[in-house]
């Protein structure tokens, strides 16, 4: 197996933990399926055996005519040639409204991939990834750990998180120097907390988070242009919704930023 250093490309092999993923995600028949980074088709073949429709999205140009050829077959099977960074998956998946997501992802990308994902949540339902293990472990983190950050925060607003099992460094070709995990993240029919507006939320969380090791409150200092606000409407805010402005970002909850973002 060829591998692109440049693409982040570590094939599975053998069939055990293929078999454990589809397993775990367990297509239906007709449903569609968007698998991201078919490669050689470890996972692919095992999803169109379930005859879900799989829309398989790959950038490597020179794994097209093995794929082509490989599920010829199949009526059940779309090979889309594109960017998982760039599509815009509700349209690719038409005329489904919804889909699941299956992707063993490349570890240099798996975070703005996941973020794009989420931006799609009108269609998509659930995602269940392949991911270096620490992202895993951002991602479960609970605030007041190290671990919690902005991505933590931004997955759990919107998703719920389960991870599902470790992936050991010899399943794959070439092998990596790092440790895999599973996660299975189902998009929740509302965010985790309510807030007036999502993207002034988010927004919030980016400045909130700008400088791990700095507080809450010289934080927002430093961002109160973007929020057009002065120093005083920060304190009154604060305040407002009783947050110590000497806290840090990782150790408030989504409801004591969402109290915050509602404030402001």
């Amino acid at each position: 197996m060829q591998a692109k250093k440049s693409l982040g490309q570590n094939f599975l092999v053998g069939a055990h933990y293929p078999t454990r993923i589809v397993a775990s995600v367990a297509p239906q028949p007709n449903e569609t399926i968007i698998e991201i980074g078919p490669g050689h088709g470890a996972l692919t073949e095992l999803l169109v055996a379930t005859e879900a429709n799989v829309v398989a999205i790959e950038l490597d140009q020179d794994l097209i005519p093995e794929l082509t050829a490989g599920f010829a077959g199949h009526s059940n099977f779309r090979l889309v040639v594109a960017d998982a960074l760039k599509v815009n998956f509700c349209e690719l998946i038409q005329p489904a409204t919804a889909a699941r997501v299956v992707a063993n992802l490349p570890y240099y990308v798996s975070t703005p991939i996941l973020q794009r994902l989420i931006e799609h949540r009108a269609c998509i339902r659930e995602m269940t990834l392949m991911l270096q293990r620490e992202v895993v472990e951002r991602i479960m983190a609970k605030p007041g750990g190290k671990e919690y950050g902005y991505f933590s925060a931004l997955v759990q607003f919107y998703c719920e998180a389960k991870k599902l099992f470790d992936v050991p460094p010899g399943a794959f070709r070439p092998i990596p120097k790092v440790h895999s995990s599973i996660v299975q993240l189902r998009l929740r029919e509302v965010p985790a907390a309510k807030v007036h507006d999502e993207a002034f939320f988010i927004e919030l969380l980016k400045a909130l988070f700008a400088q791990r090791r700095k507080t809450i409150w010289n934080n927002l200092r430093a961002s109160k242009g973007k929020f057009n606000c002065d120093e005083v409407t920060l304190r009154v805010a604060l305040e407002t919704a009783q947050l110590d402005p000497q806290r840090r970002a990782e150790t408030l909850s989504l409801e004591e930023t969402a109290r915050l973002a509602n404030q402001l």
